[in-house]
């Protein structure tokens, strides 16, 4: 199994809608926050360096999210990101908030490094890839058998 990235969020009043419930896109804005804290903590790569002196940002060009049951404030949930796959452009995450044994929301995405300067799409820089190595998903065992 690869390795995960957790951290946990508060959920705060600013988090929430009339309904006194997080508001869905506050999620997008927490999956945000978390894959900045996975390349600054996880993978020792500085986002503010890599998006300000490097150019190469990271949006999200694909997105699947499901929503299981509602986050309240003064909650705490526990995002944890997964890497699906590496592609030579792309990366696929896994990101799951959960509180109490219970799954809140997922969502799938996919990111895209690209050249801030000619906003297109890059392979991913080498020292990007190699610090994304340990977050690799690994063959499925049963699989790596039948081969």
């Amino acid at each position: 199994m690869s390795a995960s990235f957790e951290r946990p969020v508060r959920i705060r009043f600013s988090h929430c809608d009339p309904a006194g419930i997080v508001f869905f896109p506050q999620y997008l804005v927490m999956t945000n926050a978390l894959v900045e804290d996975w390349f600054n903590e996880g993978l020792s790569i500085d986002y503010a360096h890599m998006i300000s002196q490097r150019r190469v940002g990271l949006p999200i060009v694909k997105l699947d999210c499901e929503f299981s049951r509602p986050s309240q404030m003064g909650e705490t949930i526990t995002l944890t990101l997964n890497v699906a796959a590496i592609g030579r452009r792309s990366i696929s995450i896994d990101i799951v908030g959960h509180c109490s044994g219970e799954t809140r929301f997922r969502a799938k995405q996919v990111l895209v490094t690209t050249s801030l300067e000619r906003g297109t799409s890059i392979d991913i820089p080498a020292d990007i890839a190699s610090a994304l190595a340990k977050f690799a998903p690994q063959p499925d065992s049963t699989e790596a058998h039948r081969s």
